[in-house]
């Protein structure tokens, strides 16, 4: 039996729960599709996300090396972010999830709506 109980540093726990955050998934997501881009373009590109979320969003993903963050010598000064080696490796994965729920969006919500009629 596997235990994921908290001794401490659980690092399967620690992982999922960075990749766990919609926005994580979204910004691995956009930059696979688009490829290199720059902060505001991810930003436009998401839309809904604060310029705070998304910092930190960047800031989680490349401390954890699933992307890779350039900074180039110019004035200003042009940054810009492209998926790394593992973050191309966790793709497929992401996507298997992603179809997984488009699967079965319609049972899910069918079951959701039966629950919230049953709580009343």
């Amino acid at each position: 039996m596997q235990n994921f109980h908290h001794d401490g540093i659980c690092p399967i726990r620690d992982i999922i729960s960075r990749l766990g955050n919609k926005w994580a998934l979204l910004v691995l997501i956009t930059l696979n599709g688009n490829g290199v881009m720059r902060y505001n373009e991810i930003q436009k590109s998401i839309g809904d996300i604060s310029e705070r979320m998304l910092s930190l969003t960047l800031r989680n993903l490349r401390s954890d090396g699933l992307i890779i963050r350039k900074v180039y010598p110019e004035v200003p000064p042009r940054v810009e972010y492209e998926l790394s080696e593992i973050g191309h490796d966790l793709i497929p994965h992401i996507k298997d999830l992603v179809m997984w729920t488009v699967k079965n969006t319609d049972s899910i919500m069918k079951s959701r709506h039966e629950d919230a009629n049953n709580a009343l």
